[in-house]
């Protein structure tokens, strides 16, 4: 399903839909954020719907303090929104997934003299939600988690996982595994985590489309928390938000950390930041730890991308894109996120995101 466009104009009103902010109270109280604003100029994104509400927050925010700017974001999807910024379309994209090496190269027009480079901008938690009546604070590793999700582990009270949660009482429950019918970004994240982190054990490839056998599926990972509360033995994948809406009891992570980690907006911006760039020159693409055993460092977990052109971005919204970037990128931006359960990029990820907002031109 997708969501409305996202547009608040130069006048200052936004609209019901602009207005209305999702999560706890509205985003249009407290103080004014202090931003250095642009006088005027209309951007364009579209993309990620990962990320929607925290580029709704953004803009609301944004526009109490720059109301000579018009800002517009459609939450199409990232692979639209990658389409779309080839195409000319906007002044950003917004994707799930840093690009690949050939999405770099743009038209000459849409990028005069520059290339598309990645900024990582808003940080994600990978809940893992089960529904197992009775028991709280499951403990699973990644070994483990790999051999429930490909269905080798069928029944609840297995030796494996047993030996994880000495002290519970395990039901003779059978394993329910529900994974995305429809190809996603989150799919993608959990993929590469279970490689990364369990190796052999999970012969499949870090994609969007889910491959392993068995189980069930559903649309969109909010079909996928309603399964998961309606199916007793149930395990499934969704973003942090959709655990916390519905009050799902979430797996803590044996990373080899002296405690399991909890999924929490603290413990993935740890995991965050036992990240590394991988990108050349501006581009800020990350590379994963997947197998951290960082104290507190919650290790299933996404990074949403805002796409632009290193050189050869439109004069005439660029420095209205530079204000609104630096400020998403900035301490009072990426403070709003903890309220909407994303994961602000850790201060040296941040740091390094301004400073290549800063040379855009």
């Amino acid at each position: 399903m997708t969501a409305g466009v996202l547009t608040l104009g130069a006048c200052g009103g936004g609209g019901d839909d602009a207005g209305s902010a999702a999560g706890s109270g509205s985003a249009a109280s407290g103080p004014v954020p202090v931003i250095d604003c642009a006088p005027e100029g209309k951007v364009r994104g579209s993309g990620s719907s990962a990320q929607q509400i925290a580029m709704k927050r953004w803009m609301q925010q944004y526009q109490r303090a720059c109301q000579g700017v018009q800002l517009v974001y459609d939450p199409l999807g990232s692979g639209a929104g990658v389409a779309q910024f080839h195409r000319g379309a906007t002044a950003f994209g917004g994707t799930d997934q840093a690009l690949a090496e050939e999405e770099r190269r743009v038209p000459e027009d849409v990028c005069p003299g520059g290339k598309a480079i990645d900024l990582p901008m808003v940080g994600g938690t990978i809940a893992l939600g089960y529904n197992l009546p009775g028991v709280t604070g499951l403990v699973l590793d990644a070994p483990t988690l790999a051999r429930v999700f490909d269905g080798r582990i069928t029944r609840w009270n297995h030796r494996a996982i047993q030996e994880l949660n000495p002290d519970a009482k395990l039901p003779d429950l059978a394993v329910v595994p529900v994974h995305r019918a429809d190809d996603s970004g989150t799919t993608q994240n959990l993929n590469a985590y279970l490689k990364g982190a369990a190796g052999d054990r999970w012969p499949y490839p870090a994609s969007k489309k889910w491959q392993a056998q068995g189980g069930h599926s559903a649309n969109g990972s909010d079909a996928v928390a309603t399964t998961v509360t309606q199916t007793e033995g149930a395990i499934g994948y969704f973003e942090l938000s959709f655990a916390v809406k519905r009050k799902i009891e979430t797996v803590r992570i044996a990373t080899g950390a002296a405690e399991p980690v909890a999924p929490s907006t603290r413990s993935a911006s740890a995991g965050i930041a036992a990240a590394k760039i991988a990108g050349e020159g501006k581009d800020l693409r990350l590379s994963f730890d997947y197998k951290t055993s960082a104290e507190g460092a919650y290790p299933i977990v996404l990074v949403t991308y805002e796409i632009v052109c290193d050189t050869g971005n439109d004069p005439e919204s660029l420095p209205a894109l530079k204000s609104f970037l630096t400020y998403t990128a900035g301490r009072e931006g990426q403070q709003e996120l903890h309220a909407l359960h994303y994961a602000p990029l850790p201060e040296s990820v941040a740091t390094q995101v301004r400073e290549v907002v800063a040379s855009l031109s």
